[in-house]
């Protein structure tokens, strides 16, 4: 009743946060409208019910339930004194904000009519004071503009009076800043000024050009210029040695003034650039003094190499080019201890000697290009003209210290057409030098086979000659300016390494039936001399450089793996691993063919040695000195000749291989088919032992220190069967004890057993005959 009456007084307080309270305390089960009255009833039932005892329980309840309306009063009071604070002083700061705003909103409208206002007033004064200013730049553009003209006028004029008076260093050092003027103006849009500075500088460069030339030419001709006889012979064109350092001197007063007209005479002087499909590189015109120094020179070049004097024929390249060379070489002592000094102590970096042979060499290319597409088509003259200017690049670069960065012939020579008749060519005469070397008499001989030290690869003559062809290839393409070019050589390389591969493979087809003849051995030196020049070849900076511009261009092409670009990136691989995977296969099997052939003739000779009765045989003691058994002597001097066969028609490292492949499969027949099937007394295991310790492993003694180590199943199975009884019947004792245990192993190597497993030990003591007798 108190419950009730407590629960009564709560729901008629009126407190809606209270009743919320009690009503989420109670569970109200079975009722479906959540009223008050319904859930207190489902309480009561639910806690009391019918039991009386449960009345007990009131008390605590009444408890819990005073103690929660406390605190929900104590929060809703809480609550009800902070919220009206908060939104009072919300209230505030809004009305603050909003009476600010006016005020901005009065400012604005009282500034934006003072703004109209002034803005009107000025109009009038802006009008007037625009005019005023475009009238005032339009003049400043006059007076300019007059300036301008003023300046240059002064600078003519300055020239004239300087000419009047044959004061020419400066009338030139003044056309130079007149050409500097003219530069600047380059991006003006006054035509008609661009134009008269432009006149007036060639007008003024043309009298000081003409004049300073003559002078110029005058003194080279007091000098013999130019020395068309050797260096020995001349005397540096002075007749009159008193003469020579005031000759010397004019000489560099002229070129230094000549060297003042270089800006101006760029600005009229386009120099002579070839077709843009010969990619020449970009290079600055050759300085104005030595264009004059040149002036004869090219002009006897033109007289001789072109028109119709007998001098140009087209057969003759080496004609012009060595001409070109002489005049070079002549010329170098004059340039490098006259004209040098001169330019360096005008603080030019120019090289006198290098920009001569830079002018020269243009009319090398300029003949070139003439020439290449009237004898494109014709074999011999094209692979003549590649020939001479080959070798006439190589003088160039050698001797005269001209750099490949510059212009030079193998521009022209790599222009498309002419690049890929090269390569045709080039692949076309290596077929045919292949073809000659391969049915040469001598072509499986060694040039050097009466030289030892020399032979050591006991190469044939064909396989060297094969290699210096692609060397000469090499060496012919590697001056080539671009990467790329450089890349398609060495493709055609190894499209020939891969020919002469299937050549090689084709005759060593015929030549199988005679796998130990010397042609067949020849063959295989040559395998394997052309796969280890190509390894070398590998390590080699120039294809280590094209091996870094390959991997540009299959990264671009998407044509390898990222495994394969990987190994190219990091050196694993090479440009050669193809074509050197494919030698080392037909090495392999060569060599495979030649030890199965041996170890066939060898094991037709041992079947008399696999039929002695070693279960019979006297015992070392009943013999007074032992001996070979005379049933392996077939065996043995079918090894010894057909070892000292090969090892005279193979080269060392062939024959190493050789020898130790055919050990590993004498090592495991004789273990398999001599020991392994039959039984041995302590005769029959004596003998055994000095067969194959005194007579077989000394064969090959020549070859290494300890060949007993290559007989590993031989040796241990011999220790086994040559034990002493004790040790033998202690050794299977241990055996049997222990299966696979530490201890079994720690036995065997104590007797010298390391490559026989524990359970062929067990078979290997089985078989000797030796045992005592126990009584079992």
């Amino acid at each position: 009743c108190c419950l009730i009456y407590h629960l009564h007084f709560l729901y008629n307080s009126g407190d809606i946060n209270t009743a919320a309270l009690v009503e989420n305390e109670l569970v109200c089960e079975g009722t479906d409208n959540g009223d008050l009255p319904s859930c207190v009833s489902a309480f009561i039932e639910k806690e009391v019910g019918n039991d009386l005892k449960s009345l007990k329980k009131l008390d605590k309840l009444i408890e819990q339930m005073t103690e929660s309306k406390m605190q929900l009063e104590e929060q809703v009071l809480t609550v009800s004194s902070e919220i009206p604070k908060r939104i009072h002083s919300a209230l505030k700061n809004a009305e603050e904000s909003k009476q600010f705003l006016n005020q901005f909103l009065e400012q604005e409208t009282h500034l934006f009519s003072s703004i109209n206002s002034h803005l009107l007033t000025a109009q009038p004064w802006m009008e007037d004071l625009g005019a005023m200013i475009n009238q005032i730049e339009e003049i400043e553009r006059h007076l300019a503009y007059l300036k301008w003209i003023s300046q240059i006028e002064e600078l003519s004029d300055n020239i004239q009076q300087y000419l009047m008076t044959n004061n020419v260093p400066e009338a030139a050092s003044t056309l130079v800043s007149m050409a500097q003027l003219d530069i600047k103006l380059q991006e003006s849009s006054c035509t008609h000024l661009l134009g008269f500075m432009r006149a007036t500088v060639k007008f003024w460069h043309k009298i000081l050009k003409d004049k300073l030339t003559s002078d110029f030419e005058e003194i080279l001709a007091q000098l013999h210029w130019p020395f068309v006889a050797p260096p020995q012979s001349q005397t540096v064109g002075i007749s009159r040695p008193a003469s020579a350092p005031e000759i010397h001197s004019n000489l560099e007063t002229l070129f230094c003034q000549l060297l003042k007209l270089q800006t101006s005479d760029e600005l009229f002087t386009e120099p002579k650039q070839l077709p843009e499909k010969y990619s020449l590189p970009a290079s600055p015109s050759v300085i104005l003094p030595i264009q004059i120094m040149l002036t004869p020179l090219q002009k006897r070049f033109r007289y001789h190499f072109r028109g119709n004097r007998q001098t140009n024929v087209i057969s003759k390249p080496e004609w012009y080019l060595a001409q070109v060379l002489l005049w070079i070489g002549n010329h170098t002592q004059f340039l490098d201890e006259k004209i040098q000094p001169i330019l360096d102590k005008v603080g030019s970096s120019v090289n006198a000697r290098l920009e001569f042979s830079r002018g020269l060499m243009m009319l090398v290319l300029e003949k070139l290009a003439a020439d290449i597409p009237c004898l494109l088509y014709d074999d011999s003259l094209f692979c003549h003209l590649v020939d001479e200017v080959l070798l006439f690049e190589r003088e160039l670069h050698s001797a005269h210290g001209y750099p490949s960065t510059f212009a030079n012939c193998m521009h022209i020579l790599s222009e498309e057409t002419c690049f890929q008749r090269w390569l045709t060519v080039e692949r076309k005469f290596a077929l045919q030098k292949m073809d000659s070397m391969l049915s040469s008499e001598a072509a499986w001989i060694s040039q050097y086979k009466d030289i030892t030290d020399v032979d050591e690869m006991k190469v044939p003559d064909c396989a060297e000659t094969f290699m210096t062809l692609l060397l000469v290839i090499t060496d012919r393409y590697k001056n080539l300016p671009t990467a790329s070019r450089k890349l398609q050589f060495l493709e055609l390389q190894k499209d020939l390494v891969d020919d002469f591969r299937i050549r090689l493979t084709q005759v060593m087809k015929e030549e199988t039936r005679a796998s130990l003849g010397f042609r067949y051995c020849a063959i295989l030196n040559a395998v394997n001399y052309i796969s280890t020049v190509l390894a070398d070849w590998a390590d080699n900076v120039f294809f280590l450089q094209l091996q870094q511009a390959a991997l540009e261009v299959f990264a671009e092409n998407n044509t390898l793996s990222k495994l394969q670009l990987g190994q190219l990136a990091s050196m694993e691989s090479s440009v050669f691993d193809d074509m050197i995977n494919l030698l080392e296969r037909l090495k392999h099997d060569m060599l495979t063919r030649q030890v199965d052939h041996v170890f066939r003739e060898v094991k037709d000779a041992a079947k008399l040695y696999k039929k002695e009765r070693w279960l019979s045989l006297p015992s070392q003691s009943e013999q007074a000195v032992m001996s070979l058994s005379s049933s392996a002597c077939p065996l043995l001097l079918t090894l010894r000749d057909r070892l000292l066969q090969l090892e005279q028609q193979l080269c060392f490292s062939l024959f190493k291989v050789f020898w130790q492949m055919l050990v590993e499969k004498l090592d495991v027949y004789i273990y398999q088919e001599i020991i392994l099937a039959n039984h041995f007394n302590e005769g029959g295991a004596a003998q055994l032992h000095f067969d194959m310790t005194r007579n077989l492993f000394p064969l090959f003694s020549h070859y290494c220190k300890r060949p007993e180590n290559y007989f590993k199943h031989v040796k241990e199975a011999c220790i086994l069967l040559n034990l002493n009884v004790g040790s033998a019947l202690l050794l299977r004792d241990v055996l049997q004890s222990t299966s696979g245990q530490p201890p079994a192993t720690a036995a065997l190597n104590e007797v010298g057993i390391y490559k026989l497993a524990q359970q062929d030990v067990e078979i290997l003591l089985n078989l000797r005959t030796n045992w005592p007798n126990t009584g079992k």
